[in-house]
């Protein structure tokens, strides 16, 4: 049975799952003008053989989509694996018991249950690549408007480099692949992110048998109990936003999916790709901390820098614990390509100037950007996760609530027509959502408390960082009136 959304979708209406299982792919309609590649760069990429990617931003047709395999589920689950499964969330866990002070118990509770909040909404914002074919920035369009959602892009940057600064040595090496497989599209990495976990997964067990010994599971330091529990809300939120940071981008690496992929199936192999990648390295990191906190003899010698962390763990092994490092210097190369292949096509939101300026050109400005944060961050990721990294949680967090908002309460009985993807006129105004948004933003002041600045709600709570939550109630809140106003008076 097709869902709501299918049913009222012209672009989808016609077709049974059968159908679209069984018609000649010359027989399917393609409501998409004019998709053929227009540009010098489309054109060369086009006719290499093997076949890079030449599309830029614009919804795939149907008969560029990818036939359902039985492994089909498995590239998926492997694929958010790989990606998840980055070295920069052991430093994250980290915080948890070295930076915050909290009990190896503690964190690991806030550790599970805040990655599985948040890579939630990165499997619910998966299932609209392969239903619409469209990246998450043109989806956005269809529930803020073709200008909010437009000048949104501006927070992706942060989105897709927070992941990429590394403090290891190699940072110019990553880059430089990171770049080779962006250019070349999603053809290549999806193939290199299938096995790209397999040397990674095979260090971090190896660090494990090193470091392992010398966590402390008892450590616990003395505050009161609003203090506590202020910290515990701070770490939820925290590795929460490590997941949360995925979701801007999760329908970009489904488009060449076929809309009769079941849309739970997508869900649950992100979510477990995905949570247990994450999970697995934000534990580690907290296991890591506790070694910290409970020895001065490793303070003094590995205190000086996250990326010290890393030295630490392998402490014991010489010069094969430099080889495991080196690994996981190249896995964030799985980590990094993806960020960098989407931000490439966040540029092309900006109009139709920016689509028609070649892709890798802002593949390779992407990759200047982040190499140059990389380089310029290396010795202050705990100042840079700390401050940054929520900022992410605040916005995307506000931005997933505006999108099930609009398709639970305004578009499940309408639909969406897909061809209308940059045509103004069909989509919403946006002017319940941009005010939704700005209302949001404020509850996540007045909740956030950063290093450089402490909201009041904050201070009244002891120092937990409420902007995550504060911003997604105000949102909420707001929201559903002011659609219901816009739509009342415009009629979209």
């Amino acid at each position: 049975m097709k869902s709501d959304l299918e049913k009222g979708s012209p672009s989808l209406q016609s077709e049974s799952q059968f159908e679209l299982e069984t018609t000649p792919t010359s027989e399917l309609k393609d409501p998409l003008p004019d998709t053929k590649p227009k540009s010098t760069w489309q054109r060369l990429i086009s006719g290499l053989k093997g076949g890079g990617e030449a599309r830029g931003i614009e919804p795939v047709p149907l008969e560029e989509r990818q036939p359902v395999t039985a492994s089909t589920s498995l590239h998926m689950l492997l694929m958010w694996f790989s990606m998840s499964l980055a070295t920069n969330n052991i430093i994250v866990g980290s915080m948890g018991t070295f930076v915050l002070g909290l009990s190896f118990k503690d964190a690991a509770f806030c550790a599970i249950f805040g990655n599985l909040l948040g890579v939630c909404t990165v499997g619910y914002v998966s299932t609209w690549g392969p239903i619409s074919g469209c990246r998450t920035l043109i989806v956005g369009r269809f529930h803020m408007g073709y200008y909010p959602s437009k000048r949104r892009w501006r927070s992706d940057p942060v989105q897709s480099f927070w992941g990429q600064l590394s403090v290891l040595v190699g940072i110019v090496i990553v880059a430089g692949l990171s770049w080779v497989m962006a250019m070349f599209g999603m053809k290549i990495f999806a193939v290199y992110e299938r096995f790209a976990w397999l040397p990674q997964l095979m260090v971090l067990c190896v660090m494990l048998g090193s470091a392992g010994p010398h966590f402390d599971f008892n450590i616990h330091t003395e505050m009161s109990q609003g203090v506590l529990n202020a910290k515990r809300i701070t770490f939820f939120s925290l590795c929460m936003s490590i997941g949360l940071a995925w979701a801007p981008l999760a329908a970009d690496y489904y488009v060449y999916y076929p809309p009769h992929v079941k849309r739970w199936r997508t869900f649950a192999v992100t979510v477990l790709g995905c949570g247990q990648a994450m999970a697995i390295t934000i534990l580690i990191g907290i296991g890591l901390g506790t070694a910290l906190a409970s020895s001065a003899e490793y303070r003094a010698k590995y205190g000086n820098s996250p990326g010290d962390l890393l030295m630490m763990a392998y402490d014991s092994l010489g010069g094969f614990g430099k080889f495991c490092a080196v690994i996981n210097v190249f896995a964030l190369l799985a980590n990094n390509t993806p960020g960098a292949y989407s931000m490439s096509m966040n540029f092309q939101m900006l109009g139709d100037f920016f689509r028609k300026v070649p892709r890798p050109v802002f593949v390779t400005l992407s990759t200047a950007i982040y190499c140059g944060c990389a380089m310029g961050g290396r010795n202050q990721l705990y100042d840079v996760f700390k401050s940054f990294l929520p900022l992410i949680g605040y916005w995307v967090m506000m931005f997933f609530c505006i999108i099930l908002m609009e398709d639970i309460l305004f578009r499940r009985r309408s639909g969406y027509d897909w061809s209308s993807w940059n045509t103004p006129q069909q989509l919403p105004m946006g002017i319940a959502a941009g005010l939704a948004f700005a209302i949001g933003w404020a509850g996540a002041i007045v909740g956030m408390d950063q290093s450089y600045y402490g909201g009041p709600v904050a201070k009244l709570a002891h120092g937990a960082d409420l902007g995550t939550w504060l911003g997604a109630g105000f949102t909420l809140v707001s929201f559903p009136p002011l659609r219901a106003v816009e739509l009342w008076y415009i009629g979209r």
